[in-house]
């Protein structure tokens, strides 16, 4: 059977135009442009606000701030006692007993050290022998003279009676006047055997050394057996003193500055002190006074500074810093709220102005600061920030207000 040629042509499906491969170009393009401005956004981004790695630092409360004010100088100098003696005997003598420790404190008068005495002994014992036998001998002459006088007496009577010669009578007075004058004369002998005694007490109390004052025994220096001379004698072989002693209640420090400084220093000045020992200790204290002369050599003037209050942890000879503060009024000082540290080289200065990099998070803030004292690489801000507060310890360059940064790793 033959097919109709045109139903065959109906059935058939009519297809489009096959789509041409260069149909999809444009999308694909655009979908590239639209990425490549969003990274170079995000790359204009990370040009335009960086992050900048900075060490930081964290503000500590000031320990002790008197808040008095800015330092005006800084000086160094030690811790000195007014009062310290370096204990000896009076006389030479081998040492024969010693009481005392370093560390030891002792009272005024305490014995801490005793000489030889064998031979002092003796002497004291033959004085009082001396001394017996004065007294014994002048009893012997008031009993003499007593019988001088009685006979005086009866040949008066019988002289009176004309029954004695003149030449008796004169005899008698004599007599009398002879045994009156030997009596007068031990009475001196006496006198001066009791003073010899006395010497001789003396001689044996000075050797014991007692404590000329209250104390703190900071050094032994003789030993039972060694010499001991209040003067320098017999070469290495003789000791000059028994201990040094320290009154600690007489603490203070001296220290020198320049001569060309002097006028920022007046009695009575606020300072703090820092003790080389712990240097996070800051020490309330004041001037004493300003030694009237200078040293020629140095061009500087001593200075004497008292502390506040003594602690135990002040020993002397110890290395000391002190900051002489600025005076300020009363009201000014009470409105002083407390003060922090931070290194010194997170604190920037222009002109007038001072401010720090404060940390929030991953971004820094400027903040305007008032700054004190500037001492051992620490400087004291006086307001703009409290204790905790972090700040970059040395500024770089790229800060900026509310700029990223991150941390350098330890």
């Amino acid at each position: 059977m033959s097919l109709d040629q045109n139903a065959l042509d109906s059935l058939r499906i009519e297809r489009g135009p096959e789509p041409s491969s260069d149909s999809g170009k444009p999308y694909k393009g655009f979908l590239i442009i639209v990425l490549a401005i969003a990274i170079a956004a995000a790359a204009w981004a990370l040009l335009r606000n960086p992050a900048v790695e900075v060490e930081t630092a964290t503000a500590v409360a000031a320990a002790g701030a008197s808040g008095g004010g800015s330092a005006v100088l800084n000086a160094s100098g030690y811790v000195v006692a007014r009062r310290q003696a370096t204990v000896s005997s009076k006389v030479t003598g081998k040492v024969a007993e010693v009481m005392i420790e370093e560390g030891m404190n002792v009272k005024e008068g305490q014995l801490i050290a005793r000489l030889d005495d064998s031979t002092a002994k003796q002497t004291y014992a033959l004085s009082q022998r001396q001394l017996e036998s004065a007294r014994i001998k002048l009893e012997e002459v008031k009993v003499r003279l007593a019988e001088a006088e009685r006979t005086l007496r009866r040949n008066e009577q019988l002289r009176a009676d004309k029954l004695v010669s003149e030449s008796q009578l004169d005899a008698s007075q004599s007599e009398v006047a002879a045994t009156r004058a030997r009596l007068e004369s031990l009475r001196s002998d006496v006198e001066v055997a009791e003073g010899t005694l006395r010497v001789r007490a003396q001689d044996l109390e000075d050797l014991l050394v007692r404590a000329p004052f209250d104390g703190v025994v900071v050094s032994k220096d003789a030993q039972p057996g060694e010499m001991v001379s209040p003067i320098s004698a017999g070469g290495g072989f003789t000791r000059t003193g028994i201990a040094t002693i320290v009154d600690m209640s007489s603490r203070e420090i001296e220290v020198d500055v320049n001569e060309a400084f002097i006028n920022r220093v007046q009695d009575e000045q606020k300072t703090e002190a820092v003790l080389d020992a712990y240097p996070d200790w800051t020490i309330p204290s004041h001037v004493i006074n300003i030694v009237p002369t200078a040293d020629r050599q140095k061009a500087t003037v001593r200075v004497r500074i008292g502390f506040d209050a003594l602690d135990p942890r002040i020993l002397p000879d110890m290395g000391v810093k002190v900051s002489f503060l600025e005076n300020r009024g009363v009201e000014q000082s009470v409105a002083t709220r407390p003060s922090v540290r931070l290194p010194a080289t997170a604190v920037i200065r222009e002109g007038d102005t001072s401010y720090v990099w404060r940390v929030q998070g991953d971004e820094v803030e400027r903040v305007a600061v008032r700054t004190g004292g500037e001492r051992d690489g620490q400087i004291e801000v006086l307001s703009g920030i409290n204790a905790g507060d972090t700040v970059v310890a040395t500024p770089v360059e790229g800060l900026k207000d509310g700029g990223s940064i991150k941390q350098k790793s330890g």
